[in-house]
């Protein structure tokens, strides 16, 4: 029975992460009834134009419009009942001009920041949330930084009373999780890639990171929504070549066949659990109810 007092809550940093990382996840809760919110912390101002076919002066001039417009159809297509705009610019790659810029979210003060956050979680009041994790070498974006140095805390102080008390009642969130890509995921599609005759996008760098799977605790099983992230992913239409390789290069069939889940770290939990875990509410639905 869907229960809509659960609530899910992830933070991204950029209009198109909440296609590229935990769509299906999210399409599956959304399916189930649970309330389902993303927070989006920058508007992806200073994001490339990866479509040829989007790059077009039109676009180039009204880019932070076009990319709230995409990001609304991706969040229809995956079933967020709401999305929040933090309201941070993006900082761009370290230093480049946007990097510099003031409102930035890289430069925003932490503790400003980390208010705006708390002030979403007790308004929206969700039992889980999933933002990015401690361990970002592979691809050290100052605004995905950011994100997890605003999630930690946010989720210690919404509960706080005595933190930011004019941002709202207070509210514990119960579990949060670090969204992760798998190595096995990583080296499955690879070797799919080799045996089919075709050119590999995952370069030896991919395949010599340090792996984190001996991290995961929580898997979720994505059937009947594989697809979801390559519709949300086409909706951002200026950020995702739909001849993309790395996206596309494989059939969505033989995607799903590879790795049909999305994989996650259980960072904070105040509810015990058995690992692994197949279910971001797993010891919270029995406790729902219960709380103020």
């Amino acid at each position: 029975m869907p229960d809509p007092e659960l609530c899910l809550l992830s933070v991204h940093a950029h209009p198109d992460d909440e296609a590229s990382k935990g769509a299906g996840t999210i399409a599956r809760y959304h399916a189930e009834g649970v309330r389902t919110v993303l927070v989006t912390c920058t508007g992806g101002e200073a994001g490339d134009i990866l479509n040829p076919a989007m790059d077009r002066p039109e676009v180039v001039a009204d880019l932070p419009a076009v990319r709230r417009r995409e990001l609304a159809r991706a969040a229809e297509i995956i079933g967020y009942e709401e999305v929040v705009m933090l309201g941070y610019r993006d900082s761009g790659m370290p230093d480049t001009e946007p990097n510099h810029h003031p409102d930035a979210f890289a430069n925003a003060p932490l503790d400003e920041a980390v208010g705006r956050l708390v002030a979403i979680i007790r308004r929206e009041r969700p039992q889980a949330i999933v933002t990015y994790p401690d361990d970002q070498s592979g691809y050290p974006h100052p605004d995905h930084l950011r994100v997890h140095d605003i999630s930690m805390p946010a989720f210690e102080r919404a509960g706080d009373p005595d933190a930011y008390p004019d941002a709202g009642d207070p509210w514990q969130p119960l579990k949060l999780y670090y969204s992760v890509w798998s190595r096995r995921r990583i080296e499955a599609m690879h070797r799919r890639f080799v045996e089919l005759g075709l050119e590999s996008p995952f370069p030896p760098e991919w395949l010599e990171r340090e792996s984190q799977d001996d991290r995961i605790t929580t898997t979720i099983d994505l059937a009947g929504f594989n697809d979801v992230r390559f519709d949300a992913l086409l909706a951002h239409e200026t950020q995702v070549d739909p001849t993309s390789p790395f996206w596309f290069g494989l059939p969505r069939d033989e995607q799903a066949a590879i790795h049909p889940f999305d994989d996650y770290i259980l960072a904070r939990s105040l509810v015990d659990t058995e690992k692994p875990e197949a279910d971001l509410f797993a010891g919270v639905r029995s406790r729902v109810g219960r709380r103020a």
